[in-house]
């Protein structure tokens, strides 16, 4: 038995290495809904190709920072941030950043599938087109092929490329979902919680998607199931009430964890 009370865990395939340059830079963040402190002195390193799950209670402060990356927090009223986030050692604050094209750099991936309303094939052409990657058919014809292709999802769909992306099953949105996020050109792709809708079967798939992807870009990841952060990352932080708790190596987090809080969530005990 492990630390996770389980039979032994299949870690990801590979252990952080310190030698990856970092993506993405966290340092003393604090953030606030209105009066109420979601965030408390967070400070981080997400590293490029590699994997970095979120993990820790509902509530924590997960998906707060995740979404604080790509400053999508800033569209909700009452939102604010102190401290400081590099992307590629840059400030993603500099009041010269045009925000849009910003945002293009993260691929986000949600909880639930929720492809446009739109074909297939427009799904992966809009986001291309629109911040200039593709110009005339026959290269937004590659692009949508190479990103589909990458998503794992071609060969399934190259058929009914103009049929509704709703039309597809639950794991295929899903897949369907990050091949639109690839489509910018992403240099970190931000999950949210992306199997908790899906069957095992569909979700290996996104998981052997995901260890594919990481190898060119940076990845992170909330997820609530601990067995995926296991399979899935390199490195696991642990957030309790909006604190990092813990952050390093998954396999010392789930077997060597140093707090006693880190070890009472992975093993069962809370949260």
């Amino acid at each position: 038995m492990n630390a996770i009370g389980h039979a032994p865990t299949k870690f990801g395939d590979a252990h952080h290495h310190d030698g990856l340059p970092v993506k993405l830079s966290v340092r003393d963040v604090d953030a606030w809904y209105g009066d109420k402190q979601a965030l408390y002195g967070i400070t981080l390193d997400i590293h490029d190709r590699e994997t970095t799950a979120f993990i820790g209670p509902s509530g924590c402060g997960k998906s707060t920072l995740l979404r604080s990356f790509n400053r999508i927090n800033e569209t909700i009223p009452g939102f604010r941030l102190t401290g400081e986030i590099d992307l590629d050692g840059k400030t993603i604050f500099d009041p010269e950043i045009e925000i849009d094209r910003f945002r293009a750099r993260f691929g986000w991936v949600a909880q639930a599938p929720n492809p446009f309303p739109w074909s297939i094939h427009e799904n992966v052409a809009y986001g291309a087109r629109i911040h200039g990657l593709v110009f005339g058919h026959a290269e937004t014809e590659a692009h949508v092929e190479r990103c589909l292709k990458r998503a794992n999802l071609w060969d399934e769909v190259k058929d009914i490329l103009h049929d509704p992306g709703t039309s597809l099953s639950g794991g295929q949105q899903q897949r369907l979902c990050i091949a639109r996020a690839l489509s910018t050109e992403p240099d970190v792709i931000l999950m949210d919680e992306p199997c908790s809708a899906l069957d095992p079967i569909a979700t290996a798939h996104v998981e052997e998607l995901m260890e594919d992807l990481r190898k060119h870009v940076a990845i992170v990841i909330i997820t609530h199931n601990l067995q995926q952060a296991a399979r899935v990352a390199q490195r696991t932080a642990y957030f309790h009430l909006g604190e990092l708790i813990e952050v390093g190596d998954t396999e010392d987090i789930f077997i060597r964890p140093k707090t006693e809080l880190c070890a009472a969530y992975v093993t069962g005990r809370f949260g």
